[in-house]
Formats: structure tokens, sequence, C-alpha cells
């Protein structure tokens, strides 16, 4: 299949001028103000009968980067009100319909090859050649890698510059989650809300995917709708499973922590501390046989057996930082969410046909980090050793097929500036992941604040409104699959309008985002009605009390408990 003329418009909408500012663009003139739009896709066509492997003709095309008003009617006629300029223009003799004359620059995607996506043959339109809109068909057939239904594929909306679903947007399921992906974009642009369709595409039939949400605003709670929907049912009896995990359910074993785990858990500690703590750590290991499972009491017997030092007569005694560290680790044992043997595995969190989201909205930032850090890093063992074979089956870390996990206000896990006990582990999958199955999917309002190496590695990007400066200078380097053209769009974006680049599609397109299956669990709260909800009902309250027969008797005046008639 190549991008053929016969399903495309018949009409030119302009003439090629000639090459633009660099060897990719050409610029043509055109009085069609209404479809040459920035983002719009447009094609010229070339012969080429010489070529056995190419059809005789080939459509190369184009996407709409700039456009310049070069030719109107005088200023003075637009000035006065009173005056119409078409009028004018007919008895001037403009018998156009439209006498504005526009430049546009379009930058060359080039022909579309089914095997290899698209082709730029690097050769820019001459003078005089036509330029068409590409129609909704041809569109449908060459901008998503995938149509919707298929097996991976995500439907996730539909072109923005044609009507509504005229032209679906369906991303590639496998590159989404192999590459990574990060969705950013500011507060109350719809960031959560396309998440969300995102997993809802990844639980339907024809995908089955094995996904974990960390959710610290608790507001993925919503997909349990999933369960028993008739939309994500199949034939076979296939139903996705929803465990939606509160903070009361979250728990990690001590010993799957690691000593800066600890560290990030515990109150400030001098050096000479943070010694004796690494130095148990090292005298744990020397104890563990197979499958053991230390708890904090054992972490605070090494923290004694460490600190202890002898005397000029050969007498053993304990140094004082031993009782300092174990005030300190017993506020780490009183802490609900760190046990000794329970624990969340990785067989718990992820199964094919499974979503689990782990809520973490009362739970405290330091915990959070660590929590975060040691499920990915259990994840990403697991994924290796079960690809590698070194477990069986019956471990709780055996993880036989790919998964993919999506976090939540991503800048807290990995920020720019500040250390983080994500960040590293973060670096890691997304660079050596795709390997052994382990997608990552991250969610920001603030992508000046992520750490610019983790977002270097999402080679998928959902991009919707932001209008901070600094946030918009971090996607000019961070993400230059988008194009500086669609970035220059982020300002003007509404709620649910976003540019998807990357490794998913075919080329960068402006997509909006359709409508969920479930409930959106991110609305924001309406504060003046719920002021006016409860007056409401207080002053129905306030009545009721006024009008009780209790109420309604007259009360007698009372001095420290002495009624005075």
């Amino acid at each position: 299949m190549v991008f053929v003329s016969s399903l495309s418009s018949p009409y030119p909408i302009g003439t090629v001028k000639g090459p633009g500012e660099n060897a990719n663009q050409y610029v043509f003139i055109t009085a069609d103000n209404r479809q040459v739009k920035i983002g719009e896709f447009v094609y010229y066509e070339v012969h080429r009968p010489k070529d056995p492997y190419l059809p005789n003709c080939l459509q190369i095309l184009g996407k709409i980067c700039d456009r310049c008003l070069i030719d109107h009617l005088p200023d003075r006629i637009f000035a006065d009100t009173e005056i119409s300029p078409e009028a004018i223009a007919a008895l001037v003799g403009f018998v156009h319909p439209n006498p504005e004359i526009y430049e546009v620059t379009v930058e060359v995607i080039g022909y579309f090859h089914p095997a290899l996506g698209f082709m730029n043959p690097r050769l820019t339109p001459d003078p005089g050649v036509k330029v068409y809109l590409a129609s909704d068909e041809s569109l449908k057939r060459v901008l998503s890698k995938k149509q919707p239904g298929e097996v991976g594929a995500a439907h996730i909306g539909s072109l923005l510059l044609r009507e509504a679903g005229a032209v679906p947007v369906a991303l590639d399921v496998k590159e989404l989650v192999s590459t990574h992906m990060a969705i950013l974009a500011g507060t109350g642009s719809g960031k959560s809300y396309t998440a969300g369709v995102l997993v809802e595409e990844l639980l339907l039939p024809h995908n089955r995917a094995a996904v974990l949400i960390f959710d610290p605003h608790g507001e993925y709670g919503t997909l349990a709708q999933m369960r028993g929907h008739t939309a994500f049912q199949a034939a076979d009896g296939y139903t996705p499973k929803v465990k939606v995990l509160s903070p009361e359910d979250v728990r990690i074993r001590v010993s799957s922590l690691d000593y800066y785990d600890i560290l990030t858990l515990l109150p400030e500690m001098s050096d000479r501390q943070q010694s004796i703590l690494n130095k148990a750590f090292a005298i744990l290991k020397r104890h563990q046989r197979g499958q053991y499972r230390w708890g904090v009491e054992d972490l605070i017997a090494a923290v004694f057996e460490a600190d202890r030092t002898q005397d000029d007569e050969g007498n053993e005694k304990v140094g004082t930082s031993a009782p300092a560290l174990e005030w300190k680790l017993e506020r780490l044992a009183r802490s609900p969410y760190f046990h000794t043997i329970n624990h969340l595995a990785p067989k718990d969190l992820f199964e094919p046909g499974q979503v689990t989201v782990l809520q973490m909205n009362e739970i405290s930032q330091e915990e959070q980090q660590v929590i975060c850090a040691t499920v990915l890093r259990q994840a990403n063992q697991a994924r290796m050793n079960t690809q590698k074979g070194l477990i069986t089956p019956d471990d709780e870390n055996y993880l036989p097929y790919p998964v993919f996990i999506l976090i939540e206000e991503a800048h807290r896990f990995a920020p720019a500036h500040e250390p983080s006990r994500c960040k590293m582990i973060l670096r890691t999958i997304l660079s050596e992941g795709r390997k052994f199955g382990l997608g990552v999917g991250l969610i920001t309002q603030r992508p000046g604040k992520l750490d610019s190496d983790v977002l270097s590695q999402c080679m998928s990007q959902f991009i919707m409104r932001i209008v901070n400066p600094v946030d918009q200078d971090s996607l000019k380097y961070g993400v230059e699959a988008a194009g500086r053209d669609l970035l220059k769009e982020l300002p003007a974006l509404t709620k649910g309008q976003v540019i998807i680049a990357g490794a998913c599609v075919n080329t960068p397109v402006l997509c909006q985002v359709r409508k969920r299956i479930t409930d959106h669990g991110g609305e924001t709260l309406d504060a003046p009605a719920l002021w006016q909800t409860y007056f409401q009902a207080h002053q129905v309250a306030s009545r009721q009390i006024e009008q009780s027969p209790v109420a309604s008797r007259p009360r007698a005046n009372t001095v420290r408990g002495v009624s005075i008639e």
C-alpha cells in the first residue's frame, strides 16, 4: 500500500513557489485561508516512472508549519468599519472570493511505505507544482501504525484539525510500552484523563496488558468500573481485573530495602552512624542463607555488633552510635508500610489483563520514594531473572510476561536537581528495560522539574497545554520528536487536546482525546457549588432545631449551674 491519489482531495489548494529556509521545506502560495492551518497535512505529486520498486506517481506528504499574509487590500479599507472589503475588491476587479494571499511553509514528511514507514525523497517540488489537501481516508492509513481494534492498537482519539472522529489516532502499544512514554501537561489540561484513556485501551480484550499505576493522589480508583463492563468483555470469557490497593494495603518487606532506602527513611545521621549502619548491612548479608528474611530487630542487633570496640585491656564495649541508631530504627519499625514478612511481590502486582492501582495519597513523601524505588527495583530484577531463566515459576518474583508501570507526579520521583531514591533506578530501567520487557510511563505537570536524562529516554510523548515558560523551554530540548512548529501551539491547546509524537505514531499529530469509558477520578472540585450545598443544608438543620418543641421552651438563665428565675 502506498499513499495514493484516489483517496485524496482532487482540487489543489495552492501552487508551489519554491524551497523553504531549509532543505526539508517548501513554500506554496494560496488564497484559501480556511484550510491552511498549522499542523494540517498536504501533499504534492512526483512521477517516478524509472524506479521499478515504486509506483509511477508518489504523493509526498507534508505538514504545514508556518503561514504568512503577503498580499491584501490596502489597510485604509480595513480601518473604516463602514466599508465592505468584499465590495471594494469587486469594484477594483478582484474577482477571487478571497482577496488575501498567503505564503505557506510545509515541512516534508515523505511518502508512506507499508514496511518502512515514511520515506523522505529529499526532493523539493518544482515551482508551479500543485499542492493538495490530504483526505481523511488517506490519513487514516498512514498516520497511525495500527488501526483501532487491532491487536497492539490503542485508540487514543482523533485528528484535531478534522471533523470529530473522521481520522482516528491509534497508537502502537508495542512501541509505547517498550520504548517508554511521557505525558507532559499543565494543571487542568487533562493529563490524568488521557492516562485513564490509555489504561482503558491497554486493558481492552485486544491488548490485555499487565499494568501497575503509582497513584499519589488517589485519582485512578474509578478504573474499578472496568470490572464486568461490557466494553471490556470478550467471547472467551475475558474481563479485566482491577486491584485498587489503599495505603492500608501497602506492605514492603524490610529485607527488600537496601542501605540507601534505610537512609532515606531515617532522620539525619552523623557520618559515624552512617558508617555503622553500612557495616550492619554487610553483617546481615553474611548471615543470609537462601531466602532469609530479616526485620528491623535483626538490623538493630547487627548495628550493635558493628559498633563493638575493645579497650586497652581487651574488653568489648558498645559505642555510642548503636543506641542512637536503635532509637531511629525503632521509628521505622512503627511504620505501617514496612514489615518483616508481608510484602507486595511482583507476582501480586502484575498479571496480564490486570491493572493494579497503588494509592499513596496518605503516605509521606520519603516513604513514597522508598516504596516506589523498591517496587521498581524488584520488578526490573524479576523480569531480568525470569528472562535469563534464573528463577522458577514458584518464585514470588517470577514474571514471564512484559509489564508496564505508570508513575503519576513523576517529577516527585525523578526531580531535576535533587537527590532521589527513584531517579537512578528509573534511569537504569529506561535505558535497559526494553531488553527485558519492562515499560515505564511518566506523567507530570512540571516537565521543567523532571530529570532531563529520564525525560530524554521516553521515546513517545504526549504533550498538552503548558503555559509556564520554563517548562516550555525544557520541552524544546528534551522532546525533539514533536517539532518546534507544534510546540508553538502548546499555549493555545485546550483541555483534552494533545500533541502525540515519537515511536508510537508514524509522524507527530495533533489529537483530540476520546471520551473515557470509565469515570474520571481527578475532576476539579466545584468550590462555589459545595459552599452553596453546605449553606443550604446548614440552614435547613437550623430551622428544624428552632421549630422543635424543646427549642421553643423558654430557657432559664443559669449561673454556674444554678437556675435564676
